[in-house]
């Protein structure tokens, strides 16, 4: 899944248009047509039977033909041009280092809540590019806003057919929204939408709420607006996502926004979950759902698997904890009755969600000769005291951690890493806090990799 764009990826701005660099391979799968043709890490894919990809959807396109002449410069510069025959469904076996070849669309919008615009200078720079690219929108659902698209790029969503998209609205309302986005075309949304619906086009919808801004009335008119287009055979929403906004203490002075309480998310969940209802009866679909902060935050439990059907929506936070405890029961449905040898383990998590993960830890410290402690932390670097596992940066691992007995491992869930690369979001390293640290840290993916660690079982390659 995308994660960031790296330091090195090129900026497009909104209106022009880049010249395509060379898709530089990254990978080559073993026994694939690429390693038969002798591609290796570093060599740049220039052309496809005569056409520059844009992009990975562009080069997904052109290499299903089954005559390909491919223009080639390895890392010394020289040129190659090979041509072969393939049937049509086979791929290359190639990866690239980026998903785009020329250059990342920005975000034109100036959102008070945005979540880039709250972290500190400083960084590394890929933490602070907007990205609003429908391409990656469509590869990897990151959010788009619709309001940077030119004539072309939505004529290209037309052609390729790329959907769905997973769009931020915030608000339906024209007003509401141009002045959330701090952008008059983003007052073009439900027109837009129209224009998803005749085409047989679709897309996933969120709407981060802003407590006094777009919450009661406003976030009723939203998604009841969003629901009009999501029936029929061919819908053009198919979800809808409802966030609390993240504020950090970096934000900029006199925003005029106010953070998510515990009586504001109980009076969200109050008013969401009729609509649910209603949607349900009219649809055959819930179609809105609150992601899990909610009920964490309102100190209720979390709904039941069921209620969150296919979850179409886990990557954005809904229902994303209550699929990790369904996974959670099934890595722990047969445990041993004791361990071969004494084991004793921290885990950190969040403090946000270390309440709704704590019978999971009775139920494992119930194997004899286990000790498993449970550490939800807060987030000092973000200033908030409640937060979810992915934003605990490494400084606030180092506050969180000291002084506390460890045992012999501390487990650390790999969503605080940005994915292929051992860097927390406040640029500390993995090996710098694990040098600062007493004990040995393991990383841990999933329910299955979690519990193995707990049991003893030996650690898998990252």
């Amino acid at each position: 899944m995308w994660n960031e764009p790296s330091a090195g990826l090129p900026l497009a701005p909104v209106d022009s248009a880049r010249q395509p660099q060379p898709a530089v391979v990254a990978t080559v799968e073993p026994g694939s047509i690429g390693e038969e043709l002798g591609f290796q890490p570093g060599d740049r894919l220039i052309s496809v039977n005569g056409v520059r990809p844009r992009d990975l959807i562009d080069l997904q396109v052109l290499v299903g033909e089954e005559e390909l002449c491919l223009v080639v410069e390895d890392p010394d510069g020289r040129l190659h041009q090979v041509e072969l025959e393939k049937d049509h469904d086979d791929g290359l076996g190639l990866a690239f280092t980026e998903a785009l070849f020329d250059g990342l669309r920005q975000c034109n919008n100036h959102c008070a809540f945005c979540f880039i615009d709250q972290q500190p200078p400083g960084r590394r720079q890929s933490l602070y590019v907007k990205d609003d690219d429908y391409r990656l929108s469509f590869l990897y659902g990151s959010y788009l806003t619709l309001t940077n698209l030119t004539a072309a790029d939505w004529q290209r969503i037309e052609q390729q057919r790329l959907s769905p998209l997973f769009v931020s609205v915030h608000a339906t309302d024209p007003e509401l929204r141009s002045r959330l986005l701090e952008n008059p075309r983003a007052g073009l949304l439900l027109d837009q939408l129209d224009w998803f619906a005749e085409r047989r086009l679709q897309i996933h919808a969120q709407v981060v709420v802003c407590p006094g801004v777009n919450d009661g009335p406003a976030l009723e008119r939203t998604l009841l607006d969003l629901a009009r287009f999501g029936s029929g055979d061919w819908p053009a929403v198919l979800s809808a996502a409802v966030v609390p906004v993240g504020l950090t203490r970096f934000r900029p002075p006199g925003d005029g926004l106010v953070a998510v309480d515990r009586a504001c998310a109980r009076r969200v969940i109050q008013q969401v979950e009729p609509l649910q209802q209603q949607f349900h009866a009219a649809l055959g679909s819930r179609f809105a759902w609150l992601s899990d902060e909610w009920y964490l935050m309102a100190g209720l439990p979390l709904p039941e698997r069921a209620s969150y059907e296919d979850l179409p929506q886990q990557e954005n936070g809904v229902g994303s904890i209550r699929a990790f405890l369904e996974a959670l029961d099934q890595a722990t449905s047969r445990l041993p009755r004791r361990l071969k040898q004494p084991r004793r383990l921290s885990w950190v998590v969040g403090g946000l969600v270390a309440e709704a993960l704590a019978p999971v830890v009775d139920r494992l410290n119930a194997v004899e000769g286990l000790s498993l402690r449970l550490l939800g932390l807060p987030s000092p670097y973000w200033g908030q005291e409640q937060v979810v596992t992915g934003l605990l940066t490494g400084s606030d691992l180092l506050a969180g951690l000291a002084g506390h007995d460890l045992g012999e491992e501390l487990l650390l869930p790999s969503v605080m890493l940005r994915q292929g690369e051992p860097v927390f979001l406040d640029d500390l390293r993995l090996e710098d806090l694990q040098q600062r640290l007493p004990v040995p840290i393991r990383l841990v993916r999933g329910a299955d990799d979690f519990v193995a660690a707990c049991l003893g079982s030996p650690a898998t390659a990252l």
